[in-house]
């Protein structure tokens, strides 16, 4: 089931993720050669219940910090440590907070210092993938078309789309349905409805989409061991198209 939000429901959600959206900002500044990935989710964690909300992943599921660091070759759910970011790096920071009953979720995949070429490209294919499937999220169109959208810019360009995760529906908790795949055949139902919320994230690979879990049973990584990189945002669909709450 798909829940449609009210317009109070969908400031309640804007609310959240206008904090995700302040706390990825400011991380941004601090993303270089040396800092530790722990104090990047010490700072995440610290700007959050500043402004009076929580962090939406620590102990969710059991995972136990705020903000996920996926580093190269990890796609998503890296968990902070003494680890030091280092030059021509690149890191996905997901992050996700609550705030009285509604959540947000973002993430962005930023260089650390010069990176390679191909290392740029990937970032900026990923990204762009991630609004050619926001334009998509419009009231009358599949679900399909936003994972079609996605998948088609991505593969036009000779990245792959990760299969083993995806995007999803988010409200009052942090998952909910519809699953949001970035890739797939057009079907024609779902529809999409005024007041569906989505967290929209392609998670593009470089080489081969297929991965593997690392021991710590979070980390996923690519299976070549070529980069990933990962983008998303929370998005209203209105009847003037769709929204992005975590647009800042």
């Amino acid at each position: 089931m798909i829940v449609l939000r009210t317009k109070s429901e969908i400031e309640q959600l804007a609310s959240s993720s206008r904090i995700v959206a302040e706390v990825l900002s400011d991380l941004r500044q601090f993303v270089r050669p040396g800092i530790t990935t722990q104090e990047l989710d010490d700072r995440a964690e610290a700007l959050t219940r500043k402004r009076g909300a929580l962090p939406a992943f620590k102990g969710y599921r059991g995972f136990p910090a705020s903000l996920c660091t996926s580093i190269n070759e990890q796609i998503v759910h890296g968990i902070p440590g003494v680890r030091r970011l280092r030059e021509g790096d690149i890191i996905s920071l997901d992050f996700g907070t609550l705030l009285n009953g509604y959540y947000g979720d973002a993430a962005v995949t930023l260089p650390v210092g010069a990176v390679g070429k191909k290392a740029l490209e990937l970032l900026k294919v990923t990204e762009e993938s991630l609004y050619k499937g926001i334009e998509q999220a419009r009231v009358g169109n599949p679900l399909s078309a936003i994972s079609q959208a996605i998948q088609s810019w991505v593969e036009s360009h000779g990245f792959s789309v990760v299969r083993d995760f995806v995007g999803h529906g988010i409200g009052s908790a942090l998952h909910e349905e519809p699953q949001i795949p970035n890739f797939g055949t057009p079907v024609p139902n779902p529809r999409l409805q005024e007041g569906m919320v989505f967290a929209i994230e392609p998670m593009v690979n470089e080489g081969s989409y297929e991965m593997r879990i690392l021991p710590d049973g979070w980390t996923a990584v690519t299976a070549d061991g070529r980069l990933s990189a990962h983008f998303e945002h929370t998005v209203a669909i209105t009847g003037n198209g769709p929204v992005i709450l975590t647009g800042g």
